[in-house]
């Protein structure tokens, strides 16, 4: 695992030891980051479900004003620390412990893009998104990661795009009716 472009690109990541945690691969996370090159130099970017914070330290290696990195695993965020560490990070970022949706509802700072990726066999993503509408900038994006696809509504959002790679599927949404 890489970081695959701006600042950072070709440094390689600490990841986790084993199958239980599914990092989002290198090719979906360039793909992502190429949607966003319009919108993500001085963003606010909130990486919920961070892991080993691969996302968001691309976020920051394309110009991103600020991350911020949660995760409710307190391990993910012993590799993410590594990972800001190794690759001697100096943009603004902040980091997080707590579970995603306690930290949605106390959100006091609102973000341009959110990404949510949980594990997949949960409903964390779908519980998220429904919290999500009060922590986001009114043109800002909100990026779903998941294995299958989304098939529900959310009140305050609206589903603009989805985009397959491999098992992961990105859908994007942006605030509205």
């Amino acid at each position: 695992m890489r970081i695959v472009g701006g600042k950072y690109k070709g440094r390689v990541l600490v990841g986790f030891d084993g199958e239980k945690i599914r990092p989002t691969s290198d090719m979906a996370r360039e793909s992502l980051f190429n949607i966003l090159q319009g919108v993500i130099y001085g963003a606010d970017f909130l990486d919920l479900f961070c892991g080993t914070g691969a996302m968001g330290i691309e976020a920051l290696s394309r110009g991103a004003k600020s991350v911020t990195f949660n995760d409710a695993d307190k391990n993910s965020l012993i590799i993410l620390k590594k990972n800001l560490e190794k690759l001697k990070v100096e943009e603004a970022y902040e980091i997080k412990n707590n579970d995603a949706i306690s930290l949605l509802k106390r959100a006091d700072k609102k973000y341009d893009i959110i990404y949510i990726d949980p594990p997949y066999k949960t409903d964390l993503g779908v519980s998220a998104l429904k919290e999500v509408v009060n922590s986001i900038t009114d043109d800002g994006i909100v990026i779903l990661e998941s294995e299958t696809p989304f098939n529900s509504t959310v009140e305050g959002l609206i589903e603009y795009d989805t985009r397959k790679y491999g098992r992961v599927r990105l859908t994007f949404f942006r605030k509205g009716e």
